[in-house]
């Protein structure tokens, strides 16, 4: 899903930078070329491509931003910390600025095995899935963490991005949320940022947003994804997953779901080409801000009653 706030256009996927495409042939080898462009659906943040080369042959992905992101350099430096992250993250192969057709900047990454893919045959073994990856990301630790950027400093982190019916709970609980103790974040993880490959997850992409944070911040916004995607049930299965292999208990997790619902509150109707493109062309603007308003009154029911998650 896009950020909160809002990003520039990404550049249209029709015309992939030619200063990427000889890189890439370039890191295939002396007397590679490229044999093949296709865009890849799925984001809106970045124009994405899978570039295939022959003699020898090389499988990267080029992502493109548009000028004056800086995304380009924030992801950059996460994949280079992460170097892989056991195989789970994409590892950082080149970057570079634009050119006079598409003027931002460019990275190219390893391809991981798989596809994206929000529609599961088992939707709770899915969710699992994506539980269980969520707590590796978060055990992920090392000196480069200090470095990063903290998640509540980024676009759409601070109480001014919050609004709806659940701004006013957030807000009044902020000091928590901002106290609770960091762990390596994603910044987007949703079902649409992971690939999979014949029914498992395979790994974890676009890591612009990645940043220091607290573990509710990933994990109410996948719950709000999952939601709007397949209902609670499956939501909550991502979140009992987590918690059972990552080792902790989320006692926040309800406000969380709140500040996901509050910072997305402005935004939600603008997601339906994200869905679309990945097969849900059910998830119509009108029908993603029902689904949305209809989580954020139970959310807000269960803060009143009491109930699972518990705050």
């Amino acid at each position: 899903m896009p950020p909160a706030a809002p990003s520039p256009a990404a550049p249209s996927p029709a015309a992939p930078s030619p200063a990427a495409l000889r890189r890439a042939a370039g890191l295939a080898g002396p007397g590679a070329t490229v044999r093949d462009v296709r865009a890849l659906p799925g984001g809106t943040h970045a124009a994405t491509f899978l570039i295939r080369t022959t003699n020898p042959a090389l499988e990267a992905v080029l992502r493109e931003f548009p000028p004056g992101d800086d995304a380009p350099r924030a992801e950059a430096r996460v994949l280079a910390a992460l170097d892989g992250l056991g195989g789970l993250a994409p590892r950082l192969l080149a970057e570079g600025p634009g050119d006079d057709l598409t003027g931002g900047s460019w990275l190219l990454i390893s391809r991981l095995p798989g596809t994206a893919g929000i529609l599961p045959a088992r939707p709770a073994a899915w969710a699992a899935q994506l539980g269980e990856a969520l707590a590796r990301v978060h055990a992920a630790s090392g000196p480069w963490l200090a470095g990063f950027r903290d998640v509540f400093g980024r676009p759409g982190g601070s109480p001014a991005a919050l609004s709806g019916p659940a701004a006013g709970v957030v807000t009044a609980r902020w000091g928590l949320l901002t106290g609770a103790p960091a762990v390596l974040t994603h910044g987007d993880y949703w079902s649409g940022n992971t690939v999979w490959e014949r029914g498992t997850l395979t790994g974890v992409v676009d890591w612009s947003g990645g940043a220091r944070g607290p573990r509710g911040a990933d994990v109410g916004w996948c719950r709000l994804d999952l939601y709007l995607l397949s209902g609670e049930p499956v939501a909550d299965t991502f979140l009992d997953a987590y918690q059972a292999a990552s080792g902790f208990i989320m006692n926040d997790a309800l406000t969380w779901d709140l500040w996901a619902v509050a910072r997305s509150h402005d935004s939600v109707g603008s997601w339906v080409p994200n869905y679309r493109d990945l097969g849900r062309t059910d998830l119509t603007a009108g029908e993603l801000r029902h689904r949305h308003r209809a989580w954020t009154d139970r959310l807000l029911a269960r803060r009143r009653v009491g109930g699972r998650p518990a705050t």
